[in-house]
């Protein structure tokens, strides 16, 4: 048993209307991956933002080996060696693979001339030791998601980070992806490098994780060993009680009539009444983009017909009209407008409902938004909450919220719960099993095969941009839908 390399003991944080963190301890060890779990809002983003020198706590005491620090800004936590990646990557595009890994400590050959044969060659050793296979001299835009990822590690540990904390890191990778982010985070784990690994994927915790500390509520709830705990008593601690039935019972009517059909090249689909039909398929195979064409957020050539008859669909702007919404697998960029509050996100799609004389009725926007705060169980202070300060499940409900605003009767869910924890993950499924009963047609796209098992009613599945078969809820397996979906 060494000594803790990080220490956290009563860490304490707020913010308007809102207790991030309530006497928070944590303690983390060379060479272990610690799993730091919780639901939504439970803590972990502003605990990681502490460690990080973005925010400072309000109390309690950080120590590293033994001795206490006060953490005063980002650069100062990269020179006391804890490097932090975030979901949204911060890295600058237009510069090269090797200039992003140095960036702010460049070697030079006089004072304010970069040394750019020693930065490229400094690179490829960094780039070699995370199997990284790309040209240190490659601009990073263009860069596939999981180069990215292994991009951001490499560049903390030219800051010599000795404690590395990963927030969802395998988010948006594919299965193949984030086994060979395993590997890299195993390696490191060797060289004694301390990992804090924040996820809500059960499965890659079990296959990473030495110990975790879950927090609820802003609190730490405890510490377990990892080979001695399950899923079960996890998930129990995430959130005061136990978890059953993740997912709602499957529809016991028939659907109804046609709400929507759409047809894109080799692509051809019906949408009915009270159904939730899923899209499954491989990273890349062209679901998301189906999506976007019906939602006229691309033009591609292709035709859409809402209650059977053909629908002029231009634009996004055209298919709101024709009573379509899309929550978007980033919701954060394209879902919602993070620095307006809850209620302006909750109306937005539907202005023209609370402003008919031209001016906006503010006091009816927020009627609605609170409407839906009570009738999605939202957590928020109230409808002026920043959208931002929510956590990630309670962001994808105001999303949700928007289009109900607008009377939207077909719903496009695209990864509905990604990056979303399993409490919140059952309260958006239990939802949209309700939008079904309603008679609303749900559209889903998700990644996490057991997901459109247990929640839809029929699958399609896609493969190289074309629809290669169909499966419905009682025969579909995850073998048959990976069979399908790695055809040709």
């Amino acid at each position: 048993m060494t000594a803790p390399l990080l220490q956290v003991r009563g860490v304490s944080k707020s913010f308007p209307g809102v207790q991030a963190l309530d006497h928070v301890d944590l303690d983390v060890r060379e060479g272990e991956v610690h799993i730091l779990l919780g639901e939504n809002g439970a803590g972990k983003s502003t605990l990681m933002k502490i460690l990080a020198g973005v925010h400072r706590p309000d109390a309690g005491e950080i120590q590293l080996r033994g001795a206490p620090v006060t953490i005063g800004s980002p650069k100062h936590a990269q020179q006391l060696g804890i490097g932090t990646i975030y979901q949204e990557f911060n890295l600058v595009p237009d510069l090269t693979v090797a200039e992003n890994l140095f960036f702010g400590h460049e070697p030079t050959r006089f004072p304010g001339v970069v040394d750019f044969k020693a930065l490229n060659k400094k690179a490829v050793g960094y780039l070699a030791e995370l199997g990284l296979q790309v040209a240190p001299d490659r601009l990073v835009r263009g860069l596939g998601v999981a180069q990215l990822q292994l991009l951001e590690i490499a560049k903390a540990l030219t800051q010599d980070a000795k404690i590395l904390t990963m927030d969802e890191p395998t988010a948006a990778l594919s299965e193949r992806e984030a086994e060979r982010l395993f590997v890299v985070i195993r390696n490191l784990a060797k060289r004694g490098v301390a990992i804090i690994y924040i996820s809500h994927r059960m499965p890659e915790l079990f296959a990473l994780g030495n110990r975790v500390t879950v927090l609820r509520d802003g609190c730490t709830v405890g510490t377990k060993v990892m080979a001695e705990t399950n899923p079960d008593e996890l998930i129990r601690l995430m959130v005061g009680r136990e978890l059953r039935d993740l997912y709602p019972p499957a529809a016991t009517e028939p659907p109804g009539d046609e709400l929507m059909s759409a047809t894109f090249g080799p692509c051809s689909l019906t949408l009915r009444r009270g159904e939730i039909v899923g899209i499954a398929g491989l990273v890349g195979s062209g679901r998301t983009e189906f999506l976007r064409a019906c939602f006229g957020a691309d033009r591609v050539p292709g035709e859409v017909k809402i209650k059977g008859r053909v629908t002029v669909i231009k634009s996004p702007k055209d298919a709101v009209r024709a009573g379509i919404g899309f929550l978007t697998e980033d919701r954060k960029h394209q879902g919602l407008a993070l620095t307006m509050n809850v209620r302006e996100n909750t109306t937005m799609a539907a202005l023209k409902r609370f402003s008919p004389m031209g001016w906006l009725q503010k006091a009816q926007e927020g009627l609605e938004a609170v409407k839906h705060i009570k009738d999605l169980a939202i957590r928020t202070p109230g409808p002026e909450q920043t959208a931002r300060n929510l956590s990630g499940g309670n962001q994808q409900k105001v999303v949700l919220a928007k289009w109900l605003t607008t009377q939207s009767e077909i719903l496009f869910f695209d990864e509905p719960t990604r990056g979303i924890d399993v409490g919140a993950r059952s309260e958006i499924y239990h939802l949209m099993r309700d939008l079904a009963r309603q008679g609303k047609g749900i559209l889903m796209v998700s990644s996490d095969l057991p997901e459109v098992l247990g929640m839809c009613d029929r699958i399609v599945v896609m493969s190289h941009g074309s629809f290669v078969g169909e499966l419905p809820r009682a025969s579909a397996t995850p073998e048959a839908i990976v069979a399908l979906a790695t055809r040709g």
